[in-house]
């Protein structure tokens, strides 16, 4: 499968859109919010204090990655939003859009990357994903979203090695 990894464009808002309303864990006011996020970007890509990037697919939006430095931290950055079209999950594509996130963290001297993401089972898959990818839960604040649904603080430290940047397993 070939894919580029690289940053949204206006052209790609309606597929990332489409692959949000086909993302069975987002409610309908979380879509909006993921919507606002990707208008505040496209209409200041540089000022908005968000990046997005896209998993393009034979010019076909395979899925994408919303991240950014926390305001008021030295090196700290927020991964807010991912999704990958149903029909193209499994098949390595949120790997290489977190990898490229974290790649560019790196980059601009990020030291921790931090998910914020619901307890509920429906999340589950979601949780072995950055868990898999070397984030630890580091933080629970008890029924935060609703009644039962703890939020679930992750984190990823990254570090400067031998002149370079790396993630805590030393890859750069």
């Amino acid at each position: 499968m070939e894919i580029d990894i690289r940053p949204m464009t206006r052209k790609d808002k309606a597929s990332i859109v489409e692959i949000l309303h086909h993302t069975p864990e987002f409610k309908p006011s979380e879509v909006a919010v993921a919507e606002e996020v990707i208008d505040s970007y496209l209409k200041d890509p540089l000022g908005s204090g968000y990046y997005i990037l896209v998993a393009d697919n034979h010019s076909a939006v395979a899925g994408y990655i919303c991240y950014g430095p926390t305001p008021l931290t030295e090196g700290t950055w927020d991964l807010y939003w991912e999704a990958v079209a149903q029909e193209k999950r499994g098949q390595g594509i949120g790997s290489m859009l977190m990898e490229s996130a974290e790649r560019e963290i790196i980059r601009a001297k990020g030291r921790l990357a931090i998910i914020e993401t619901s307890s509920t089972p429906a999340y589950e898959a979601t949780r072995r994903f950055h868990m898999g990818h070397g984030y630890e839960i580091i933080a629970r604040i008890p029924d935060f979203y609703a009644p039962g649904d703890d939020k679930l603080i992750l984190q990823k430290r990254l570090r400067y090695i031998q002149g370079k940047y790396s993630d805590s397993k030393g890859n750069t």
